[in-house]
């Protein structure tokens, strides 16, 4: 057991607020273990749910779900991660005996519970109690910046798999955030012929250039479905949506005739609705992409682990943890592509 008594943990308390509290280590409980904190990642659905917009998450809840840490201590009879081990969790808390539990679709769980999303743990603490089945131990090789990006990374690639095989396939990518930057890693390693990316700032679009992008456009052109589908040279064999709003959707449709497939898995806000005949007549494919399964986070460990693989191009701010506030903030803004919140262990 951790030699504190006490911890410190973020909470987004309500709408706009977030705090840094105190309060006594949690005990564990059957099949967990306790992990110290060395950086938690932010993403879309920390920014929309500070703000009460996430369609499943509202405030009060205990933010860090793409958390990365050192086991510290371990409930009895626990022995699939052992004191020392660096590790990274799979937030998804399934129950394992539903329907989608038992036919490979766990990320579908009926009796979800989510880690660092609304369940009574976040990442975001300098110590937090976790089942211990959903930890991952890290290779050692990786550095943090390198394992913060695993279940960021398993996203888009869960989202790669059910679009199926992008060989030789022209692809358009909307939104180049953290999301769809990383959707541009997969869908390059998935061997696609070519690749269109598409944001409002300059900066993401030059990083998805670097990132291997064979052209970009500004998605505040005219026309953007045009714009994109003239870069390709063609009609998009799949669009993938990573802003996922009214707009986004009708063009990535529009990109996508005749016969294509949009996967949508940005966080959406809001109801969109679709031109059912369009959708109809030209046969398109509307797929919803849902966070992962473990084979997802093993296929993002291998990618990150490759020779040409940048973690820091991602990681473009960091935040100690008293000052999680600014963090949020700054994911708010909107500038930034990976912010982490990380362990100031050493100010204690």
């Amino acid at each position: 057991m951790t030699k504190e008594l006490t911890r410190r943990r973020v909470i987004v308390s309500s709408t706009d607020i977030v705090e840094v509290i105190t309060e006594a280590v949690p005990l564990l409980e059957p099949g967990e273990a306790l992990v110290e904190m060395s950086v938690s990642g932010m993403c879309g659905s920390d920014k929309a749910g500070v703000h009460s917009e996430h369609a499943f998450m509202k405030p009060p809840y205990y933010p860090g779900h793409e958390v990365v840490g050192v086991v510290v201590a371990v409930a009895d009879g626990v022995d699939t991660v052992g004191v020392g081990d660096r590790v990274t969790i799979e937030p998804t808390l399934v129950c394992g005996h539903c329907k989608p539990c038992l036919h490979q679709m766990e990320n579908l769980c009926e009796n979800l519970e989510f880690f660092g999303c609304g369940y009574r743990e976040g990442g975001m603490a300098d110590v937090f109690s976790a089942p211990a089945a959903r930890l991952h131990k890290i290779p050692k090789t990786f550095s943090d910046f390198q394992a913060a990006l695993i279940e960021p990374l398993a996203t888009p690639v869960h989202a790669v798999r059910l679009a199926g095989d992008l060989a030789g396939k022209t692809v358009a990518i909307l939104g180049a955030g953290t999301i769809g930057l990383l959707t541009l890693i997969a869908v390059r390693r998935a061997g696609a012929a070519k690749i269109v990316s598409t944001d409002m700032l300059a900066h993401k679009r030059d990083l998805a250039l670097a990132l291997g992008a064979d052209a970009v456009v500004d998605a505040g052109v005219e026309d953007l479905a045009g714009v994109v589908r003239a870069e390709l040279g063609e009609s998009a064999d799949v669009v993938f949506d990573c802003v996922a709003n009214q707009a986004t959707l009708g063009e990535a449709i529009k990109m996508a005739v005749k016969g294509g497939t949009v996967v949508v898995l940005g966080g959406p806000r809001k109801f969109a609705s679709v031109d059912l005949p369009v959708i109809q007549e030209y046969q398109i494919r509307i797929q919803g992409a849902a966070t992962y399964r473990w084979e997802d986070f093993d296929d993002a460990v291998d990618i990150i682990a490759s020779d040409d693989f940048d973690a820091g191009r991602f990681i473009t701010a960091t935040f100690p943890l008293p000052r999680a506030a600014e963090a949020f903030a700054a994911i708010a803004a909107g500038g930034e592509v990976k912010i982490l919140v990380i362990a100031d262990r050493g100010d204690r």
